[in-house]
């Protein structure tokens, strides 16, 4: 394991692979596997439950007491409060079918999870292996810490793994499932969007998500939060506090906590290598679903309506790598086209939907 942290190592330093989150990770794998060291006891969170009794005593390690953050859930809600506070939902609200865009990628997770439970897997880690198709890290540890801890180390290297080599996966996906003239659809600029429309959308959306997937409020809540202190315009000093040092901080607590799970008898088995192959082929079919719901869409309407499918593929919540890579493939077609902002809709909804997703198999599987 000491030996796995240190290809970890490689991929965040050398090859730059979600440094910002795997290097922690590839830490906290190294420093939990040192021999005699304690500061990890799997023991105390087995079956799902927290030994409360041993961290009065001090028994408990270092990334005992940091891996509470994960398993209470803190850790992936205080990013998401952060994220909301660097998301513009402007293009989403300026053209709602970047919804349904975002709604389609999510397809990825639930067909991944009907695979999973085919090559062996339980309910609630089918549920927690297929999240990764939602390109979205915090959600991933978030669900698989509440349906299948055990698996949270090998889940969350897989997740922020493909979200790093989005731009690898999806071109070729994009230019498979559409045409040259397709890729050169130039979409209508977007209309500007007010501060109240931003604002209402944050208490709305909360409000709807939370009555129909209560289970998903943690996160959603968490995110409009975030969004609020952004576009509020009265709360400069906490947006930009939870955008940087209250980021950066939550960061290295979770790297540290979830690399403090890969213990040997959690991630050297073949689990993992079913994990890793799940993982891409959920990445994969989210992205493409998003591409081909685009190319229906664009059968009924107009044609100076139509939606470039590119922005299709920015459905997964990889916020803003997988919008980019929309432009940059649009671009090679058609230099004049710009489908940033249009690909920022479906991007933005992505990060909505994963939550949303994640709370549907939280409140069928947990208990």
């Amino acid at each position: 394991m000491i030996a796995v942290s240190f290809v970890l190592f490689y991929l965040a330093i050398v090859k730059k692979f979600e440094p910002l989150l795997l290097l922690p990770i590839a830490f906290g794998m190294f420093l939990t596997n040192l021999p005699g060291a304690g500061l990890y006891h799997p023991e105390f969170f087995a079956n799902g439950n927290i030994a409360w009794s041993e961290f009065g005593t001090g028994n408990a390690g270092l990334l005992d007491i940091l891996y509470l953050g994960v398993k209470l859930g803190i850790y992936p809600s205080l990013i998401f409060i952060g994220v909301g506070a660097m998301t513009d939902f402007g293009p989403l609200i300026a053209n709602p079918k970047s919804l349904l865009l975002g709604a389609a990628a999510q397809f990825g997770i639930f067909f991944t999870f009907l695979c999973a439970k085919k090559v062996g897997f339980t309910g609630a880690e089918s549920g927690a292996i297929g999240i990764i198709g939602g390109a979205d890290g915090p959600t991933a540890i978030y669900l698989t810490s509440k349906l299948a801890p055990h698996l949270l180390g090998a889940i969350a290297v897989a997740a922020y793994s493909y979200m790093a080599l989005v731009p690898v996966i999806q071109p070729p996906i994009m230019k498979l499932l559409t045409t040259k003239e397709e890729r050169k659809i130039k979409m209508k600029q977007l209309r500007n969007v007010s501060k109240t429309e931003k604002i209402m959308f944050t208490i709305v959306v909360t409000l709807l998500v939370s009555m129909i997937v209560p289970s998903a409020a943690p996160l959603v809540g968490a995110l409009m939060l975030g969004n609020l202190l952004r576009e509020s315009g009265v709360t400069e000093r906490l947006s930009k506090t939870v955008q940087n040092e209250l980021m950066n901080i939550v960061t290295v607590f979770l790297g540290l906590s979830v690399g403090a799970t890969t213990t040997a008898q959690n991630f050297l088995n073949i689990n993992t290598i079913k994990i890793i192959v799940l993982g891409v082929c959920a990445f994969g079919i989210g992205s493409a679903a998003g591409v081909l719901l685009a190319k229906f869409i664009n059968l009924f309407c107009k044609k100076e309506n139509r939606l470039n499918p590119l922005i299709g593929s920015a459905g997964v919540s990889a916020v803003p790598m997988a919008a980019r890579v929309s432009q940059v493939v649009g671009q090679k077609e058609e230099p004049s086209n710009f489908l940033l902002m249009h690909a920022m809709g479906p991007n933005v909804a992505g990060v909505i939907g994963s939550a949303v997703a994640a709370g549907v198999l939280l409140a069928i599987f947990y208990s």
